[in-house]
């Protein structure tokens, strides 16, 4: 009685364990599929908005770029304890002019995006102890602290003693 007992709970144990990867989904499922529906100077905002459903982003300098993601991430083997690995990362990038029409689409994969090269040059100080921006914001800051020139008729007084 109690073997059938361990087999029966061994059995659900292994039943409910899973051998499929857990698969993290974010952003517009089936992009790729999905952008090819849409078509240049013949698609328009509805039917961007029914094919893919609302954007990801929008450009904050121009409304009228949009941008849709698809991120599939799973966990990777065990010798790296389980950190998540991106093995789906699709872009796509609408441009669509004044009347509402697509004017162009830009579609990036993973691979696309591991040869675009990002600059990693720093951008130096400009200002110095005698440029014009140095005098100004000094003066600034003596006026945000003394506003009413208190400070500088003290130290008038007691340059004159």
């Amino acid at each position: 009685m109690i073997k059938i007992l361990y087999i029966i709970l061994f059995s659900l144990v292994i039943s409910n364990c899973s051998f499929k990867p857990v698969v993290k989904h974010h952003g517009v499922p089936f992009l790729e599929k999905k952008q090819s529906k849409l078509i240049i100077n013949k698609s328009n905002k509805n039917d961007i908005i029914k094919i893919l459903g609302s954007p990801s982003t929008k450009s904050k300098f121009d409304n009228q770029v949009w941008i849709y993601i698809e991120r599939k991430q799973t966990q990777s083997k065990l010798k790296n304890l389980g950190k998540m690995k991106i093995f789906k990362n699709d872009v796509l990038v609408l441009e669509i002019n004044d009347y509402g029409i697509l004017k162009d689409k830009k579609f990036y994969n993973k691979d696309d995006m591991e040869k675009i090269k990002v600059v990693e040059a720093e951008t130096g100080a400009i200002y110095k102890k005698n440029s014009f921006i140095y005098d100004f914001m000094s003066s600034m800051r003596q006026k945000i602290n003394d506003p009413l020139g208190q400070r500088a008729k003290k130290r008038e007084k007691i340059n004159q003693q």
